[in-house]
């Protein structure tokens, strides 16, 4: 009996012990994943508040896309932070000792007794361009597997560790190949303690009176694109001073715009990156300085297509779309070469039937083209679907497979047909009679439909040339979405109504799609009015050219 109990005491132990070990063993490891968690957690926190506090333009990164060494241990880093002003880079642990050790670029220089009409170089170790070379011995920099060599973030240039001598420290800084485009930091100084001092003299201060100087502002939406405006911006950042980079989504255009009138007269360029929709809110905008009088602040417009249809880019030659192929250097070498140009803008008042003296006309500011029919159609199904599920329109492809799809039903459906019975148009004061149609476009560009030259057609035949600038609409019908597939692959002609000053349509009865520069609604009866209302100042840059020939650009 003794033995017996002896032997269930020892197998009641065992038991414990093995319930001990079991619990140990799926405790442990959540024991241990637990605590991960919260220190993974914790460093979170403390590197989001570094970044909150920061002066720098941190962005955390969990794997570099080139080889890259940090800036204070000078070890190689493949989870870490760099800035997306000055470029350093540098590893999570490393954090704070460079965010308190580096500074980063100064966009107004502080501090300084005076005037200062130059700055030194602002030098940062490592981590320079593959491709770049030495200002020195001019042989190229960054080929060592380590942190090595040196580079200025306001001129680009770079120096070898052995050619970097006390004498390129204290060096002016010229800039570098952007110097007509770059706001000094000095400038500003000296620009605001004048504002201060209630002087307006601003012609004395250096570049003020430099004779080629174009400062250039950098307006990015982030929301166009498939992520391309984020890139952007940091890639901007880096080549010129961070004031001149807004990004649309924080900061609204007639706020960024008032940094024009610390600029010299007539000679800034604005560098809009979004879709023709972006490219419209910053015209509005410039419109605004009109009306407070600041006219001789305006500055000249280029476009950097990151939208869908992006027809207004195309006409301006600047491409149907940006998906990174071009690099920003040579983006900005473009809108210093281009030319100026001038584009008509329309007034589009849309008058309810009946409510004349009710209420208030609809009114809308045209760059593009007005419409009502498919294709006005196919854009209000796009932003109804959009709406619904905005994640799914992330991709410039999609977005032209969803207009595919709602034009080839409309092929089947034609829920615009007898249009012609249902309006009356009116070219300067003229009555059209119009034939059998679905849908009437007026155009102000020669591109619409996301690169089509709907006015030309095929080219076989002799009309007056399309223009944005002579104060004249181009008014063409179409018989349906088969027929807008058609001219867009030049397999047919538009019904060419005329061209004219001022363009009245009215719709008689039921409710139709319309749409100006993209943004559709449902129309019930009305009259349409589309006046001209201003000129906006735009550039051209005539080094890109789409599927048409030198001689339909001329028509441009």
């Amino acid at each position: 009996a003794g033995m017996e109990g002896s032997g269930d005491a020892s197998r009641a132990v065992a038991d414990w012990r093995l319930a001990v070990w079991t619990l140990c063993s799926v405790l442990l490891p959540v024991l241990i994943t637990a605590w991960c968690s919260f220190q993974r957690s914790r460093r979170q926190l403390l590197i989001r508040d570094i970044f909150r506090k920061s002066k720098h333009d941190w962005h955390y990164t969990d794997l570099f896309g080139q080889p890259s060494y940090c800036c204070v241990c000078a070890q190689h880093i493949l989870r870490g932070a760099f800035c997306g002003c000055c470029g350093l880079r540098v590893s999570e642990r490393c954090l704070k000792k460079a965010d308190q050790r580096f500074l980063c670029k100064e966009i107004m220089m502080r501090g300084t007794a005076g005037a200062p009409s130059s700055m030194p170089h602002h030098w940062i170790r490592g981590n320079v361009p593959l491709c770049s070379c030495c200002m020195v011995c001019k042989q190229q920099c960054g080929t060592q597997p380590k942190l090595c060599d040196y580079r200025c973030v306001w001129c680009q240039y770079t120096v070898h560790d052995e050619c970097m001598v006390d004498s390129l420290r204290t060096e002016d800084c010229t800039f570098g190949e952007f110097k007509d485009l770059i706001i000094p930091p000095y400038y500003l100084s000296a620009i605001n303690q004048m504002r201060k001092e209630k002087r307006t003299n601003f012609e004395k201060v250096v570049p003020y009176c430099r004779k080629h100087w174009m400062p250039v502002m950098v307006l990015a939406n982030t929301r166009s694109g498939n992520n391309m405006g984020e890139i952007l911006l940091g890639e901007f950042k880096m080549l010129l001073n961070p004031v001149q980079v807004f990004d649309l989504s924080k900061i609204a255009p007639a706020k960024a715009l008032q940094l024009c009138t610390w600029l010299p007269c007539n000679a800034v360029r604005v560098l809009v990156c979004g879709g023709d929709g972006t490219v419209g809110w910053v015209l509005d905008a410039i419109d605004e300085m009109k009306i407070k009088g600041q006219e001789r602040y305006i500055p000249q417009v280029a476009v950097l297509p990151l939208g869908t249809g992006n027809d207004l880019s195309n006409t301006l030659g600047w491409g149907a779309g940006y998906a990174g192929e071009v690099p920003v250097e040579q983006i900005l070498r473009n809108v210093m070469e281009a030319d100026g140009i001038k584009l008509d803008r329309w007034k589009v008042q849309v008058t309810n039937k009946g409510y004349y003296n009710l209420r208030k006309p609809k009114v809308f500011t045209m760059n593009n083209y007005f419409s009502i029919g498919p294709d006005a159609l196919m854009a209000l199904n796009f932003h109804a679907h959009r709406e619904k599920t905005p994640s799914l329109f992330s991709s410039r492809i999609i977005n032209k497979a969803v207009y595919f799809f709602y034009g080839t039903k409309d092929c089947l459906v034609q829920e615009c047909k007898d249009l012609n019975k249902k309006v009356e148009l009116e070219l300067d004061g003229e009555r059209i009679e119009l034939p059998n149609l679905e849908g009437i476009i007026v155009l102000n560009i020669g591109y619409w439909g996301g690169g089509c030259r709907l006015w030309e057609g095929m080219g076989d035949e002799p009309y007056p040339l399309a223009r944005h600038d002579d104060g004249l609409l181009e008014v063409v019908g179409v018989h349906g979405s088969f027929h807008c597939a058609q001219i867009q692959v030049k397999l047919a002609n538009p019904v060419r109504l005329g061209q004219a000053h001022t363009v009245r349509l009215i719709l008689k009865s039921s409710k139709m799609p319309m749409q100006v520069d993209g943004e559709p609604w449902a129309q019930g009866p009305c009259t349409v009015t589309i006046t001209h209302k201003t000129h906006a100042l735009m550039l051209y840059h005539s080094g890109e050219q789409t599927d048409d020939d030198d001689a339909s650009s001329l028509s441009e």
